[in-house]
């Protein structure tokens, strides 16, 4: 018996899907955070508790591991050094193969073609393969990158706040629910700020959709300019001679509505998500 392991490890979760040799799904399974901000250790202890729960719910143990060839895609893996002392460590499966997030995300939705994919996650980052060439736009890591993505709207959101709490700016419910969290208190909020992690501020993400839909001014001023971002990154994809572009991430299909109908027109729906993508890459030789 063989089986085949897809892993997508991001900045929110990762998850986990097993297949047979012949792709029926027979095993799926999340976890917590797995990128590279968390460190080596604690990444490769998430990254074999999800494969060893979705092995579970295939109703297999750790005696079959050896029989799984694993595709991996992991946020920050780009990172100096990270790939190579990740393929270091023990892993007890017959094979792995290791990428980038952004990677098995465009891999899974061009199902290996030509194209491109635009990840809106609780980061963001482009994903271009024309051929045997592969290029990337941002993804550089929170706060400097990650525009358009989660991490990136609880950021303004929190900015926002303040600047209401204190009279800079006139409070709007959006930012009033965001210092309820703190007890309408900076001395909180900032103490929040000293530890908050991208997960953290994208998780203020879902709330500040959801006043943007009721028109909430605040809320559709930091919608909006995540829009322009977004755009922005569309625009320079195509620029670079992608022939087709697909959104990709937990907040692509909360943000796609809100781009203009000649953007939105543009994009290609996704064939297949970032674990089919994982388990692509844990098919090659």
């Amino acid at each position: 018996m063989r089986y085949i392991l897809g892993i997508d490890a991001g900045g929110s979760q990762s998850r986990a899907r097993l297949t047979n040799l012949e792709g029926a799904i027979i095993g799926e399974a999340n976890a917590g955070t797995a990128n590279a901000r968390i460190g080596l250790e604690k990444l490769h202890a998430v990254l074999i508790l999800v494969a060893r729960k979705a092995i579970a719910t295939a109703g297999l143990n750790e005696s079959d591991m050896p029989l799984i060839d694993a595709g991996m895609g992991i946020a920050g893996i780009s990172r100096p050094g990270m790939m190579q002392a990740l393929s270091q460590l023990d892993f007890p499966f017959r094979s792995v193969r290791l990428e980038t997030d952004a990677a098995i995300a465009n891999l899974g939705a061009h199902l290996g073609e030509d194209g491109a994919t635009l990840i809106l996650g609780t980061g963001s980052i482009a994903y271009i393969k024309v051929g045997n060439a592969i290029t990337t736009i941002g993804g550089y890591g929170f706060p400097i990158s990650d525009e358009g993505s989660g991490a990136a709207l609880g950021l303004s959101a929190m900015r926002h706040a303040l600047r209401a709490l204190d009279g800079r700016t006139k409070p709007t419910p959006l930012s009033t629910a965001v210092t309820a969290k703190f007890e309408h208190d900076t001395t909180r909020a900032i103490a929040w700020m000293d530890e908050a992690t991208p997960k953290d501020y994208a998780a203020f993400a879902p709330m500040i959709m959801e006043y943007a839909e009721r028109n909430d001014e605040i809320a559709c001023s930091i919608v909006e300019e995540a829009v322009r971002h977004v755009e922005r990154f569309i625009e320079t994809i195509f620029d670079k001679g992608a022939p087709r572009c697909a959104l990709a991430g937990g907040l692509s299909q909360q943000l796609q509505p809100w781009l203009r109908g000649r953007t939105a027109a543009k994009l290609s729906e996704c064939k297949g998500d970032s674990l089919d993508g994982a388990l692509l890459l844990a098919r090659r030789e």
